[in-house]
C-alpha cells in the first residue's frame, strides 16, 4: 500500500513593489505664498522667453543681441560683458557661485529652490493652471479622470494637450534663440534654412517639457531628481522648513468635537486642505519627507482654515525644529531673521560673496589685449649663411574690443634680435612692428626672429601694446634656440 504524498503548503504571494501612479489634482488656493509663486513664475518665464529679443549696442563690429552664446565665434555676450574662450574661468566661477548659492538658499529656507524657481516646478505649475482652466478645479478634474472616454473627455484632453504642446514648442524654440541672432534664426527656422541641430534641439526640448511638465510632474521631483536627496543631507534642526506643529495640532478632531471637549483636541480639524493644495500630493502632517518641495501652499490653506474657525495661524508654518521645540515648551518663537546667523549659512555666504567679488575684480581689471606665442619645434632653429640664427613662431594677437585697434609688437631678451612676418620682406626686419587688428578678432601671424652670430639659447619676450588711449599691454615669453657652439 502506497503512503499518501505529503500536502504541499500553498506558495506565499509575492510582494508587489510596483504601484500605479495616482494623478495629483491639487486645489486652487490664494494666499501670500501662492501670490509669491505667481510672481516667481511670471518673472522666470518672462526672463526666459524675452531675454533673446533684448538688444544691446556694441558698435558696428559685434552682435547687438543682449545675451548671446555665439558658438560659431566662441564668444559669450551678456549685455556689456564679453567672454572669450581663454576667459572661461568667468563661466566656471558663475557655475560655482550657482552651486554654492543653492547650498546657501537651502541652509536658509530649505528646498525653496524646488518650491518656487526650479524649471520643473515652474512649468508644472503653469500646466496645472491650464488643467484648472480647461477641466475645472480639483473635484471636477478628479471626476473627469474617472469618467469613461467619450466625446466630451476627448475634446477636453485634446484641447489641453494642444496647449501643453504649444507651450513646450515655445520653450524649445526660445532656447535655441540664445545661440544665434534671434530674429534671423527664427526666420530661417520657419523657412527650413536653419541648421539641423536647431530642429533636433527644439524637438527634444518640446518632448521633454511636454512629458515631464504635463504628465510626470511630481514623479520628477520624487524619483528622478537627485537634488532633494542632496538637500535633505544638508538640513538640520536649525534649518528653516515647512513644518506641521504636531504638539499644537494633535490629537485631531472636528470643530464640533473640539467645541464639546476643547481640552481633548488640538487645533487641526483634519479638513485635509493641506493635502488638497499640495502639488506633489503629500501630507505635511506626516513630517518632513522627500516629496515636500517647500512651496508653502499648505501654509496658505491651513492659515485660511484657522482664520475661519477663529484659531491662531501658524499650525503649519516656516520654522526650524529647534524653534518648534522651544515653542512647544512655551517659549516665544524666535524671529525668522535669526536663522540667518547659522554658522554654516555665514560660511556659505562668505564663500559665495568672495567668489563674486573676485570675479568682479578680475572683470574690471582684465586687459582687452592678449598675445600668445608658440615656438616652432621642427626645426628648432635655422643657421643662416652669415652665422646668424633664426627661430620661427606662431603668434596670436587678440583684440577683444568691438573696434579695430592698431597694436605694436616688440621683442626683448635677445640683444640685437629683429623680427619680420610672412607678409613683409625680411629686409625690413626690426625690433618692433605694427599691425592693425580687426574688431573682436584674433589674428594669427607667422613671425621670425633672427639674432646675431654667437647668440646663445635663452628666452625671448614678445610684448604687445595697443596704440590707443587705453595703452593696454600684454606679453608672452618663450624660448629662443641656438646651436651650442658657433
Amino acid at each position: 500500500m502506497n503512503s499518501p504524498e505529503p500536502i504541499q503548503p500553498p506558495e506565499a504571494p509575492q510582494a508587489v513593489l510596483y504601484a500605479k501612479r495616482e494623478p495629483v489634482f491639487n486645489r486652487r488656493i490664494d494666499g501670500p505664498f501662492r501670490r509669491f509663486k505667481w510672481f516667481v513664475m511670471v518673472v522666470t518665464l518672462a526672463v526666459y522667453y524675452v531675454t533673446p529679443w533684448l538688444r544691446w549696442d556694441r558698435g558696428p563690429y559685434a552682435p547687438d543681441q543682449a545675451v548671446l552664446i555665439d558658438l560659431a565665434h566662441r564668444r559669450f555676450y551678456m549685455f556689456g560683458i564679453e567672454i572669450w574662450p581663454h576667459e572661461f574661468y568667468f563661466v566656471a566661477g558663475l557655475l560655482i557661485m550657482a552651486g554654492i548659492g543653492l547650498f546657501l538658499l537651502t541652509s536658509v529656507v530649505g528646498r525653496a529652490w524646488c518650491g518656487y524657481a526650479c524649471p520643473q516646478t515652474v512649468w508644472t505649475d503653469l500646466f496645472q493652471h491650464i488643467d484648472r482652466f480647461i477641466d475645472g478645479d480639483r473635484n471636477a478634474r478628479f471626476r473627469l479622470h474617472k469618467a469613461p472616454w467619450g466625446p466630451a473627455k476627448i475634446t477636453r484632453r485634446l484641447l489641453k494637450w494642444s496647449i501643453y504642446l504649444v507651450i513646450s514648442f515655445l520653450t524649445g524654440g526660445a532656447w535655441i534663440l540664445y545661440f544665434a541672432d534671434a530674429p534671423t534664426l527664427l526666420r530661417d527656422f520657419f523657412a527650413g534654412d536653419a541648421a539641423g541641430v536647431a530642429y533636433a534641439t527644439v524637438a527634444v526640448l518640446t518632448f521633454t517639457t511636454f512629458w515631464l511638465g504635463g504628465f510626470m510632474r511630481e514623479q520628477v521631483c520624487i524619483y528622478m531628481c537627485p537634488w532633494p536627496r542632496i538637500q535633505t543631507a544638508m538640513l538640520d534642526e536649525k534649518s528653516l522648513i515647512v513644518t506641521y506643529k504636531d504638539w499644537r495640532g494633535e490629537p485631531r478632531g472636528s470643530v464640533k468635537k473640539a467645541e464639546k471637549e476643547p481640552d481633548k483636541f488640538g487645533d487641526c480639524i483634519d479638513c485635509g486642505q493641506c493635502v488638497a493644495v499640495c502639488p506633489t500630493g503629500i501630507d505635511i502632517r506626516e513630517g518632513t519627507q522627500i516629496g515636500c518641495i517647500t512651496c508653502a501652499l499648505c501654509i496658505d490653506a491651513c492659515d485660511r482654515v484657522m482664520k475661519d474657525i477663529g484659531r491662531p495661524r501658524g499650525l503649519i508654518d516656516y520654522a526650524t525644529l529647534e524653534d518648534c521645540k522651544a515653542e512647544a515648551a512655551g517659549k516665544p518663537p524666535v524671529p525668522v531673521w535669526q536663522t540667518l546667523r547659522h554658522p554654516r549659512t555665514m560660511v556659505y555666504f562668505a564663500i559665495w560673496a568672495g567668489i563674486g567679488l573676485a570675479l568682479l575684480f578680475a572683470l574690471g581689471t582684465r586687459s582687452r589685449t592678449d598675445i600668445s606665442v608658440a615656438q616652432d619645434r621642427n626645426p628648432p632653429f635655422m643657421l643662416m649663411s652669415d652665422g646668424s640664427v633664426r627661430n620661427g613662431y606662431t603668434v596670436k594677437l587678440r583684440n577683444m574690443e568691438s573696434r579695430p585697434r592698431q597694436m605694436e609688437i616688440a621683442i626683448a631678451g635677445i640683444p640685437g634680435a629683429r623680427m619680420w612676418t610672412d607678409d613683409m620682406p625680411h629686409q625690413n626686419a626690426a625690433s618692433t612692428i605694427r599691425r592693425t587688428i580687426a574688431a573682436d578678432a584674433v589674428e594669427n601671424l607667422r613671425a621670425y626672429v633672427i639674432a646675431p652670430r654667437g647668440t646663445a639659447s635663452g628666452h625671448v619676450t614678445f610684448n604687445l601694446r595697443s596704440l590707443d588711449e587705453k595703452g593696454e599691454s600684454d606679453s608672452s615669453e618663450t624660448r629662443f634656440e641656438a646651436p651650442e657652439a658657433q
